[in-house]
């Protein structure tokens, strides 16, 4: 006997939406805290031995996160990512084949607030990437300074996620056989400072490093572009200058992280709130390309190869601007 069930009514379905990407933003803002709250409190009850075999575990475990990680199918796979996908919505765009039989080194724009449109293009399959590259697997990187959390780490490695550190991407670029895909949101923590709507300013001009990393491993260089990814919020405003940049300048420096005071609707008006706008995000990939190795690649190889990049990403994004409705004279500005 075959049961078909009745598809979900409209209002239902965006309900599930909202609730999907509400808890997604407050476990990204408050999951750190609660897992550390967690293993200490545990400390001073009965089940204090629960906390002192992770800390055990942990411990033996330390480098997993430079290790590539441990991803989770089922965390992965989860139908909550399909819902928050839907909320927005979220899309992935291939404009090139990706040669399973290669690691490829691919660079994410911009980071936005929160880097939703990269967590769930490369840290879920909502957006059907297995399907759209078959044959590879995405790792994202992320602050180390995560992965320190006890309970969080194992989270963010079952999604793929892999510690921002140069011994990490070696050892995903260095893998045999091929068929994988480090991202690296470029711009980092600092650009999120940047993330107002409407901008095309990317923090790239002197961010080698990634370009550099590629050299050395001879692996071929990937420019994405999220159209949309900094519409979702607005910032207080924050010009270079200002006291609040210089604040969070500082605290960046300090912390590792920035802090951007962000703001769009709530959760039952759209006046005020942390919950992101419903508007579409679109992650375009574009052709790979290619890298000649060398151990130790001069100033002058890194440069030529950073301009080639920066001249890919800027043809990528002029190709496809038309068709998420970026205004003709908005062009991508680099600092």
């Amino acid at each position: 006997m075959n049961i078909e069930f009745a598809p979900l009514s409209l209002p239902l379905q965006r309900r599930l939406q909202t609730a999907s990407v509400v808890q997604w933003v407050f476990s990204f803002l408050g999951l750190a805290q609660c897992c550390i709250a967690l293993f200490i409190g545990l400390l001073f009850t009965r089940f204090w031995l629960l906390s002192a075999l992770y800390a055990a575990w942990w411990l033996t475990d330390r480098e997993a996160p430079s290790r590539g990680g441990r991803r989770i199918q089922l965390l992965r796979n989860s139908v909550v990512w399909r819902y928050m996908r839907d909320y927005f919505p979220v899309t992935l765009v291939k404009t090139a084949e990706l040669d399973p039989r290669q690691n490829y080194l691919m660079g994410f724009h911009p980071h936005g607030v929160l880097a939703v449109g990269a967590f769930l293009n490369f840290c879920t399959e909502a957006s059907g990437f297995s399907t759209l590259f078959p044959g590879i697997t995405p790792h994202l990187m992320m602050l180390s300074l995560w992965f320190r959390v006890p309970f969080l780490r194992d989270y963010l490695m079952g999604g793929g996620l892999v510690s921002s550190d140069k011994e990490s991407a070696s050892h995903v670029l260095q893998r045999p056989g091929g068929g994988n895909l480090l991202t690296i949101i470029v711009g980092g923590a600092q650009e999120a400072l940047d993330a107002q709507p409407g901008s095309c300013t990317l923090l790239l001009k002197n961010r080698k490093g990634f370009v550099r990393v590629a050299i050395e491993h001879g692996t071929p260089l990937v420019p994405a572009f999220s159209f949309g990814e900094n519409d979702l919020f607005d910032q207080v405003s924050n010009p270079k200058g200002s006291w609040l940049r210089r604040i969070q300048h500082r605290l960046q420096q300090v912390m590792g992280i920035s802090l951007p005071l962000f703001h769009a609707r709530g959760i039952f008006q759209y006046s005020f709130g942390l919950v992101p706008y419903r508007r579409p995000i679109c992650t375009v990939v574009g052709k790979p390309i290619p890298v000649q190795k060398k151990h130790k690649p001069s100033e002058e190889e890194v440069d030529r190869v950073h301009q080639k990049y920066l001249e890919e990403l800027c043809k990528l994004f002029e190709e496809h601007k038309a068709k998420y409705n970026i205004p003709e004279d908005s062009h991508l500005e680099f600092i």
